[in-house]
């Protein structure tokens, strides 16, 4: 019988009862659980664990460089618009409503742990999310158009709730690269919601892209009902190093 209930249960892929069937049977009959109860705990464990893998699978497809949860961020530590606007943030409504999210500041305040942690928790909600630092992403971008194969990238691209660009204004682009990028933004722009990292403000962005046409729009399209967030500030993993040798 154990035997068939196994070979079942591989059949229909029910991993969790497949593996803890025999367990569960012996806590059902010591604890006389009815029929209902039984198939209740086993169903429910079940779920949990194709729900946890669901998670887990959309974490990995979301290419993090590394995991950084919002509950491991100190809010006192992040400048004071951050602190402000952290609830919000953390609630996920702006991708519902497709709104983009800003953060600008001087390295080290906390930007790519804030933005990771947000991405992390949209993919607990069921949200598709995708990272990329803006340099790679422009290469990537460059290589599939080199390539004929830009519009497949891009509709691959359609399928994220979320998509974070990390270091923009870290390294400047060619004409080619900064007209990759604003078209690329562009067809995301009140379709989805992206979430942009910078260390620069909006008055020197044409350093980056070198064409104020372009510039202009792409700061247009990119505010337009977005969350912009001042981060400026005190550099946060230098307090955060300064509370570790304190602790030590």
């Amino acid at each position: 019988m154990d035997q068939l209930i196994k070979t079942y249960t591989k059949t229909l892929r029910l991993p969790y009862i497949h593996q803890n069937f025999s367990f569960h049977l012996e806590q059902a009959r010591l604890e006389h659980q009815s029929y209902e109860e039984f198939l209740l705990n086993l169903f429910q464990y079940e779920v949990e664990l194709r729900q946890q893998n669901s998670v887990n699978s959309r974490i990995r497809a979301a290419k993090f460089p590394y995991l950084k949860h919002l509950e491991e961020l100190d809010i006192n530590a992040l400048p004071l618009e951050a602190q402000k606007h952290y609830q919000t943030l953390k609630s996920l409504d702006f991708i519902e409503k497709k709104q983009n999210v800003i953060l600008a500041g001087n390295p080290g305040t906390g930007k790519s742990h804030t933005v990771i942690g947000l991405g992390i928790k949209a993919c607990q909600a069921g949200y598709h999310v995708y990272f990329a630092h803006v340099p790679t992403l422009i290469i990537e971008l460059k290589e599939a158009k080199n390539e004929r194969v830009l519009q497949r990238l891009k509709k691959k691209f359609d399928k994220y709730h979320l998509v974070i660009l990390d270091e923009l204004g870290y390294i400047s682009f060619d004409k080619e690269g900064a007209e990759l990028l604003f078209n690329f933004i562009s067809t995301r722009c009140e379709k989805a919601s992206t979430i942009f990292t910078t260390n620069l403000p909006f008055s020197r962005w044409n350093e980056i892209f070198h064409d104020p046409i372009i510039t202009a729009a792409m700061v247009d399209r990119i505010t337009h009902q977005s969350y912009v967030i001042n981060m400026n500030g005190t550099s946060y993993r230098l307090q955060q190093s300064k509370k570790f040798l304190e602790s030590e």
